[in-house]
């Protein structure tokens, strides 16, 4: 009964603090627009009786809160990030605002100004995600810091299992206080964490421990899967389950039902369309980086002709997207017979894999040292972007001379466009070891999103410019 007045408690102080953002976009709103509205504006004119639209602003507020309620925003949900929060509030807000819209036309209300209208919206959307970033900072300090931890067991102490109570502990926001896990083949620690027992033994473990939350990595057979299931509800357990192949699912993975037979689609045929997207914003967002950079191209053309004999661009051949050759364009940082000197420097190769880099290459020039460092002979690749050899953000694509057919990994980076900038060049850029390159290049593959491309195009300037791993 207290965990439900608590819960009751906690929604009333989450609507309570909606309602007063939401009443103080819409006060913010008229005391910036006035002039379009039939009575005066005063900073209690909201609501009153000189305020004729006073009922709508009433039922806005409360069509808002309700949608709010039904995407879920009043709850606590530790798991879930801030930017798919922010996005429920942008829909919960945008369905209440045509319903008001609805309103106005059904009930004829008069002269209420559209501009009023867009800028309540935008408004309420800009509180009420500001005031849940800060919500979710306030409670994730909290948790960290010990208040309302959950116990936490995990059935199977395997590579899933291990992998999940290493995430858990780098997220103390989460809450969850690992107690150890339940494992039928291993026993002892498992890595910071001990073997509390086998899954028979689930009851004893869960009352021993006072577990609260239970998340199940392993898939035994039908009969005990079902059977802790009914144990875990018989004691009042909260039970997550990691899904079997978890890591082959996308980013947008999609949960949906047959009847009553729910269903995880790990991949869909969407992706197609999605690249489609990314090759057009690729496409627009290169042109415009021409017009403005074309001055910069010229200067830095002429400074390569003074520094060193040679032409200005260099061509490198590389495999694109599904195994294409395609020459890349650089500004040439090297002397001009580089690729004819390699065979002398292998040897003194500095990173692993079938990658060359040496921090003090003595074919770099003067000025290349310095385009280097700061990528700048990276910007002719704009070029393969518009051509559609490359994209903005994707896996570095790998010289042929480079590239291990037999190596899996190294084939499956191949599967889109190469692009300019990824995960390796704002995590450490040639610093970053062979095999975490290609982790992080398939991780990316599988996890594609619009935004993590806007993510990592925006993380790439400060790695950028502070030159760091770049040689």
């Amino acid at each position: 009964m207290k965990i439900s007045l608590k819960r009751i408690f906690i929604v009333c102080v989450y609507v309570f603090i909606d309602i007063i953002f939401i009443i103080l976009a819409f006060q913010l709103v008229l005391l910036l627009r006035p002039q379009t509205v039939i009575f005066k504006v005063w900073s209690k004119s909201l609501f009153s009786a000189a305020d004729p639209y006073r009922m709508l602003f009433m039922a806005w507020t409360m069509l808002t809160v309700f949608f709010y309620y039904t995407h879920g925003l009043y709850q606590t949900r530790r798991e879930q990030e801030e930017s798919l929060e922010v996005w429920e509030v942008i829909k919960s807000s945008c369905i209440s605002t045509l319903v008001v819209i609805l309103l106005t036309f059904l009930l004829r209300v008069e002269d209420f100004p559209r501009s009023v209208m867009i800028l309540n919206t935008v408004a309420i959307i800009f509180f009420s995600s500001i005031w849940r970033v800060i919500k979710k900072i306030i409670v994730g300090y909290l948790v960290s810091k010990g208040y309302n931890n959950f116990n936490t067991l995990i059935i199977g102490a395997g590579k899933t299992g291990t992998s999940l109570a290493g995430a858990i502990q780098q997220h103390p926001s989460l809450g969850l206080r690992i107690k150890g896990f339940l494992d039928d083949e291993k026993t002892g620690m498992c890595g910071h964490f001990p073997v509390l027992g086998r899954l028979d033994s689930f009851t004893e473990v869960a009352q021993r421990e006072f577990i609260q939350q239970v998340y199940i990595t392993v898939y035994p057979e039908h009969q005990c899967f079902i059977k802790l299931l009914e144990i875990a509800r018989e004691q009042g357990l909260a039970v997550k389950v990691v899904p079997q192949g978890y890591e082959y699912m996308t980013r947008d993975f999609m949960k949906f039902n047959i009847g009553l037979i729910p269903v995880l689609e790990y991949t869909h045929l969407s992706v197609n369309y999605h690249q489609r997207i990314k090759r057009l914003f690729d496409f627009v967002a290169a042109l415009l980086l021409m017009v403005f950079l074309w001055p910069l191209f010229v200067i830095l053309a002429a400074l390569i002709k003074l520094d060193s004999p040679g032409p200005v661009f260099y061509l490198s051949r590389r495999y694109g997207c599904y195994g294409r050759k395609f020459d890349m364009y650089k500004f040439r940082s090297m002397v001009s017979d580089a690729d004819d000197l390699l065979p002398q420097l292998k040897a003194k190769n500095e990173v692993d894999g079938p990658i060359f880099k040496i921090k003090k290459d003595p074919r770099v020039t003067s000025f290349g040292g310095f385009l280097r460092k700061y990528s700048l002979d990276e910007l002719p690749q704009i070029l393969n972007v518009i051509k559609g050899d490359m994209s903005l953000v994707g896996p570095r694509p790998f010289p042929i001379s480079q590239l291990e057919k037999e190596d899996l990994r190294q084939l499956k980076r191949l599967g889109i466009r190469p692009g300019i900038t990824g995960l390796w060049q704002i995590r450490g850029r040639s610093d970053v070891s062979f095999n975490k390159l290609l982790r992080w290049d398939i991780w990316y593959i599988k996890n594609w999103s619009f935004c993590l491309d806007v993510y990592i195009l925006f993380q790439t300037f400060p790695a950028v410019i502070k030159g760091k791993g770049a040689y």
